[in-house]
């Protein structure tokens, strides 16, 4: 499969992801009739999927370079989303100060479905490409 096709397969899946999390997380907040919380939910949404982009990218472009090294490529990407996120809690709860429960609930909550989506989307790149 051309890298550039995977690459552009894995971003276009991401925003997806993106899209429906913003949309059910919206409906989801009205329904809650947290209306005020939308704002938080779309800029971190949206910063999750500019981070998972980043990282997948990183991913399939050293693999592709080395397919040899794919581990020490799985663990750049993986160091990088972790480092992108870090400095995103840092700018979020420290300097934005957007610390209150519902807020740390809602970022907490945009994080696992990210991060789940990263490390399938890595296991499986790394599943098609060593066999």
């Amino acid at each position: 499969m051309n890298n550039s096709f995977l690459i552009l397969k894995n971003i276009l899946t991401t925003i997806a992801l993106g899209c429906g999390v913003i949309g059910i997380g919206s409906l989801t907040l009205l329904l809650l009739g947290a209306e005020k919380y939308l704002s938080d939910l779309l800029i971190l949404s949206s910063a999750f999927t500019v981070i998972i982009i980043t990282c997948i990218v990183v991913f399939i472009k050293g693999l592709s370079k080395n397919p040899q090294k794919g581990f020490w490529y799985t663990l750049v990407s993986i160091g990088a989303k972790l480092l992108l996120e870090m400095t995103l809690v840092i700018f979020w709860f420290v300097i934005a100060k957007k610390n209150n429960i519902e807020v740390v609930l809602i970022f907490f909550i945009l994080y696992l479905p990210f991060t789940l989506f990263l490390v399938l989307t890595i296991l499986k790149t790394l599943k098609k490409k060593l066999l």
